[in-house]
């Protein structure tokens, strides 16, 4: 019996995760093996009842897990990054989740914007690092006349910094991005060894040219690893070049491994080329510790208990979950009745049916138990 946190969050969130839940089940049925959920009333409503947003209790009770199945969090009534940084970003730096993976896939039956591709040139992995670069909350605002001199400490960082302002009108906004040779290292040497079950091929993102110390780090360290992993094609590209060939032919990459900045924008590219955010899902990973899967749309509150949100990037997501606590056969079977519900019509408004999400939902968890 595999236990699972359940974060349903804001929104369609705890709509399209119930969608998830059922097919889910229906695997477990199949591949005879038991899932316990535990829900954590965790997001928009706790906050603006009790100020909290993820408490010490919750964090203990969690990392009792091994994976959580989590929703979406915002909300209009909050104030934008609140809820995002105090509990997603919470989530991922305080258990660790060095490893964001986002499966870039164009299934059969779903349009692409690009021209001429199908589904057998859009299937690539990218890897992004998920803890450090410019997401690790180094930065601040400051203005007035003299010495300005902003001091902060996170984590492992402990920084001073400081800038002459010329007149009271002036004001500074900073943001500095990390890379640590460890930080680097270990989510480099997860792509490499999801490369080496795919196609052999990784490609690493970067903007080396430019912002020479920290991606200039990443490279050295790209270069080290990869060197012990000799059956591997491996290249270097810049950011703004792989947005082209994203674009331009996307069947030349298999896995990609990006810091964390990078990772963030070319995913969303890599969502629209693979039929949009309704079928794009992530995991956030540490492989030794709690781990936690959710699509990468956001929750949509305009939608909210009208049973139109498309469930399928959750349940995609639900089967990267399967996978990742070893139900491998299981999470293949979600992932192919998922695709069949496609072929057959069954999907939601933005993917052109007329199903609601409830529909979609009960529909792949019978194909899961039939197929």
């Amino acid at each position: 019996m595999y236990r699972v946190a359940v974060i349903g969050g804001d929104g369609i969130g705890p709509e399209v995760v119930a969608e998830g839940q059922k097919v889910l089940e229906a695997a477990a049925d199949r591949f005879s093996f038991d899932i316990k959920w535990e829900e954590f009333d965790v997001g928009a409503e706790r906050y603006l009842e009790t100020g909290e947003l993820l408490t010490e209790d919750d964090l203990a009770d969690l990392s009792r897990f091994r994976a959580i199945y989590f929703g979406a969090v915002g909300d209009g009534r909050v104030p934008p990054g609140i809820l995002e940084k105090g509990i997603l970003l919470s989530l991922r730096f305080f258990f660790d989740q060095y490893v964001n993976l986002r499966p870039v896939r164009l299934l059969d039956g779903v349009q692409t914007p690009l021209a001429g591709k199908s589904s057998k040139d859009i299937d690539l992995v990218v890897v992004r690092e998920n803890t450090e670069d410019f997401y690790v909350g180094v930065g601040g605002r400051f203005h007035g006349r003299g010495k300005a001199t902003h001091e902060i400490e996170r984590n492992l960082y402990d920084i001073r910094f400081g800038i002459d302002c010329e007149s009271d009108a002036d004001e500074v906004a900073y943001q500095i991005g990390i890379i640590t040779r460890e930080g680097a290292k270990r989510v480099i040497s997860y792509a490499c060894d999801l490369a080496e079950m795919r196609r052999k091929r990784l490609t690493s993102v970067d903007k080396a040219n430019v912002l020479t110390d920290v991606y200039g780090l990443w490279r050295e360290v790209f270069s080290e690893v990869t060197a012990r992993h000799r059956d591997l094609a491996t290249d270097f590209t810049f950011v703004d070049a792989v947005t082209m060939w994203f674009v331009k032919n996307p069947e030349s990459f298999d896995v990609v491994v990006t810091p964390n900045m990078f990772g963030d924008i070319i995913t969303d590219l890599g969502a629209m080329i693979q039929g949009g955010l309704g079928l794009a899902a992530g995991g956030n990973i540490n492989p030794e510790g709690t781990s936690m899967f959710e699509p990468i749309h956001g929750s949509a509150p305009k939608y909210k208990g009208l049973n139109q949100a498309n469930p399928m990037a959750t349940i995609w997501a639900g089967s990267m979950l399967l996978d990742h606590i070893g139900e491998r056969e299981a999470a293949k079977m979600v992932l192919t009745a998922l695709g069949q519900s496609i072929r057959d019509g069954v999907t939601t408004k933005d993917m052109g049916g007329a199903s609601r999400t409830s529909d979609v939902g009960d529909y792949i968890a019978t194909l899961v138990r039939q197929l």
